[in-house]
């Protein structure tokens, strides 16, 4: 194998698992600093921290294979957590029930959002943002721009309880996600009809595909997820606050597309969608250790974001041209 082929083969596989590599840099980087970086407590940390954005993450990937997006997935994150919280406090529901309405709502603000979205044909973008406006207002609303905290002990076991030793709840949770989605995506028809709808809408609707049941029910899922990960995200703090959920859709969106799912619809996947999450993940958590002051890590995390989407639309610029 000569030069030039070595150079295409390292090309593409850049080109492909941007994300991976990426992480694979941190981590290499990391083995030269005198931090507890890889200690078993900050790996599980780590994850622990990452897993609410991973769970929002895989609802996101959804809706962008099929060819939309959401960002309401914020607003949604805080008023679920809000309610569950304000349930269980003010009728002293059982905790059960008072997810599951939580879950309710976030699959309603889904439903509303397909509504517009696909019914009525609608930009996604500008839609979900006024949707998770709105649902910010509604939080501040809700608790008087106060943080609100759960007087039941057993709401804070959710996320921080363990059922396996030295492992929370909330990452055990996010992993059966992880894999449930996965499977969902990649081995049923319902997943292989999101791939198609995002790849050609009006192919997939001329070859038999219910192209507006599949892409509405995206968007009930997504905020399905969303709503779970609010009251997950409230357990883990035993609080529910406005404020939690002001750039959360804006840095998953933009995990995703850097894990290497597409705007554009039909590419990518929940594996990819990880990737791009924990790019962020270990950068902070790297950033963290290495004491880098917060302006400074928002600016790096945007050079990040700036510097593998070029990255990608340089490659698939190469690839027009040899075409």
């Amino acid at each position: 194998m000569n030069r030039n082929t070595l150079l295409q083969s390292a090309g593409k596989l850049i080109s492909k698992q941007k994300a991976l590599i990426a992480v694979l840099l941190m981590l290499i980087l990391m083995l030269f600093t005198q931090t507890n970086f890889y200690t078993p407590f900050n790996i599980v940390d780590m994850l622990n921290s990452s897993s609410i954005l991973l769970i929002l993450a895989f609802g996101v990937t959804m809706t962008v294979i099929s060819g939309g997006c959401d960002l309401s997935i914020g607003g949604v994150l805080v008023v679920s957590g809000i309610i569950a919280i304000r349930l269980i406090n003010d009728l002293n529901m059982n905790i059960g029930l008072a997810i599951l309405i939580s879950l309710i709502f976030g699959a309603g603000v889904g439903f509303i959002n397909g509504f517009l979205v696909v019914q009525q044909k609608t930009e996604p973008f500008i839609i979900t943002l006024g949707m998770g406006m709105t649902l910010t207002g509604l939080a501040q609303q809700l608790t008087n721009a106060r943080p609100v905290t759960c007087d039941n002990e057993a709401f804070t076991m959710i996320s921080n309880g363990k059922i396996i030793p030295g492992v929370n709840n909330l990452v055990v949770i996010m992993l059966v996600i992880l894999v449930i989605a996965h499977y969902v995506m990649r081995y049923t028809q319902f997943g292989r009809s999101m791939y198609a709808i995002g790849g050609d809408y009006e192919v997939a609707r001329y070859s038999g595909i219910n192209v507006v049941f599949v892409k509405w029910a995206t968007f009930v899922i997504c905020g399905m997820l969303a709503a779970l990960a609010g009251v997950l995200l409230s357990s883990k703090l035993n609080s529910g606050s406005s404020i939690y959920g002001e750039t959360t859709a804006l840095i998953v969106n933009c995990a995703v597309v850097v894990g290497g799912v597409s705007f554009a619809g039909g590419v990518g996947g929940i594996p990819q969608a990880a990737l791009g999450l924990l790019v962020f993940g270990v950068l902070q958590n790297a950033m963290n250790m290495l004491n880098v002051q917060s302006f400074a890590q928002i600016l790096t995390q945007g050079l990040v974001i700036v510097a593998i989407i070029w990255l990608d639309s340089y490659s698939r610029k190469v690839k027009r041209e040899r075409v």
